[in-house]
């Protein structure tokens, strides 16, 4: 199995495993971490193990292949789903040019926590928690002492790292804080001997044209599926 085959699972039975939840086949981040969960395979264990794992009323946040979507199971409420890319970045291929000295930004940990989950609650980069921070090193760029712009590090599989929650105020859209913020998130991740990756909405066209930009190309089409058992 390719490393980001089944991301979420191989997280969390890899570099992320200290951080799982676990029932038989399934596995979950806290949730003040992510909501993102997953199995081995979306087989009647898989999601008889998930249903061990959160509980009645309990939530998933899955992400599956295109050529295996989610089928209706009995005893889950599909909430929303949705399609989803995983791009890949290309050696050699991201774009050119140094970062804009202009624009300086600041690394975010614990204390900023509140900021970061309002500002995602607010551009809904992706679920994001009070702990979320504690996936990687995630930062940030502030205007008149506001949080207007932020990204970071996710999902960690072999030899991969995920960017994620790129995401900037409404009010500052525009000004390219969102490439400055990821060409450093990557600078850091290749510096390590790793490859970034990132998922993002299909019908998300601002944000897949830059991630292009940056050298990012599809490897495969997601669903992405949150559920509730009943």
């Amino acid at each position: 199995m390719h490393p980001l085959d089944n991301v979420i699972w191989q997280a969390l039975t890899t570099r992320q495993s200290a951080l799982a939840e676990t029932f038989d086949q399934a596995r979950k981040f806290p949730r003040e971490v992510t909501a993102l969960t997953a199995f081995l395979e979306p087989s009647p264990r898989g999601y008889a193990s998930l249903a061990g794992l959160v509980g009645a009323g309990g939530t998933a946040t899955l992400s599956l292949p295109l050529a295996s979507p989610f089928q209706q199971m009995p005893g889950w409420e599909v909430i929303v789903s949705f399609r989803g890319l995983q791009m890949v970045w290309e050696t050699g291929k991201a774009a050119s040019g140094g970062l804009d000295p202009s624009i300086a930004f600041a690394e975010l940990g614990q204390p900023d926590s509140p900021e970061m989950v309002e500002l995602a609650t607010l551009t809904k980069p992706g679920p994001f928690g009070i702990r979320t921070y504690e996936l990687g090193r995630y930062i940030g760029i502030r205007s008149e002492g506001k949080l207007i712009a932020m990204a970071g590090e996710r999902l960690k599989v072999p030899g991969h790292t995920e960017v994620s929650a790129v995401c900037t105020h409404p009010e500052h859209t525009g000004k390219g804080y969102a490439r400055v913020l990821m060409m450093e998130i990557m600078r850091g991740i290749r510096s390590r001997g790793e490859t970034p990756f990132l998922h993002v909405r299909q019908d998300n066209v601002r944000a897949v044209e830059l991630y292009e930009r940056l050298g990012f190309r599809t490897r495969m089409v997601v669903n992405f599926t949150v559920l509730r058992k009943s």
